[in-house]
């Protein structure tokens, strides 16, 4: 069986969106959603730089509507059994199973990056990669040090979210520690600010049913119903990310395949260490359409 997953925030790079808009059709979408959202989303993915796209407010409608752009030029999404996102990709993942429009995904993410952003904003906080260790090990010394584990995203890698002061004396043994380049501790209590916004713009979206199982980021659990996967996501803004348990659930769910749209390389490497038994595809441009196609209908 295959599914689809869509990264998430820290995969977008300057430039990404020029080879899916070559044609005029899919510029004169992005144009569309563009002026939805009151922001310019042709710029963001041609034309500016990484400090500009690494913005929390511009980074995530950015990275959602690379992810349904390239699903779209794709087109297997019927092909697939089970859609998930990793944190802001699950918007992506969602409106791909039909939670809800493409237009209504860019509104939310809009609305989801400048909530995130607000509360982002003196909070002298943000987030830290953690590299090998031994996991419960690793797990403790966040921990003690009063941090959260705010993306326990499986082949060994946990990033720790919280206090700047905190994150620079995080040194598990045995691991390696990286600083993220973000604007604040995401998927933590410092985000709790940014639901109420959220949450109340979500209220006045249409909703469905998902049309193939959607794998939650609280616990793995494979949903249908489109009021909980939306309750997900506007929970998820300040509850951590369990992508080693959606990993997990695809296993045992008898995923084969997976692929990873754009901007595509973080979910297929966690996929290679965290569930080796899923077969992954990189999908990083439109030249690697037709051999993602043809990954996408493979038996087995």
């Amino acid at each position: 069986m295959l599914a689809l997953v869509a990264p998430g925030q820290g995969s977008q790079t300057p430039g990404m969106l020029t080879p899916w808009i070559s044609d005029s059709d899919s510029r004169q979408l992005l144009a569309t959603w563009s002026e939805a959202i009151d922001l310019d989303l042709i710029h963001l993915g041609t034309q500016a730089d990484a400090d500009e796209i690494r913005d929390t407010a511009n980074a995530q409608p950015l990275i959602v509507a690379a992810g349904l752009l390239s699903a779209r030029a794709l087109g297997v999404d019927n092909d697939a059994a089970f859609m998930a996102g990793h944190s802001v990709g699950e918007i992506t993942a969602a409106a791909i199973a039909g939670v809800f429009s493409e237009s209504d995904a860019l509104r939310l993410v809009r609305t989801r990056g400048v909530e995130m952003a607000k509360a982002a904003i003196g909070s002298e906080s943000g987030m830290s990669a953690v590299l090998g260790g031994v996991r419960e090990d690793v797990l403790q010394a966040i921990a003690d040090a009063g941090l959260v584990a705010a993306n326990d995203n499986g082949g060994g890698q946990i990033v720790a979210a919280g206090d700047l002061r905190a994150l620079s004396t995080l040194a598990p043994e045995g691991a390696r520690v990286r600083p993220l380049q973000v604007s604040g501790a995401f998927h933590t209590d410092f985000m709790k600010p940014a639901i109420e916004g959220f949450k109340a713009f979500a209220a006045g979206l249409v909703v469905h049913d998902a049309k193939v199982g959607l794998v939650s980021n609280k616990d793995g659990a494979v949903l249908l119903s489109g009021e909980r996967i939306l309750n997900r996501i506007i929970e998820q803004v300040a509850n951590p990310v369990r992508w080693d348990l959606c990993m997990s659930s695809m296993e045992s769910s008898g995923v084969t395949r997976a692929i990873e749209i754009v901007p595509a390389g973080t979910l297929v490497g966690l996929l290679k260490r965290g569930a080796p038994h899923i077969s992954s595809f990189a999908l990083k441009s439109p030249d690697d359409l037709d051999n993602a196609r043809t990954f996408a209908r493979m038996k087995g």
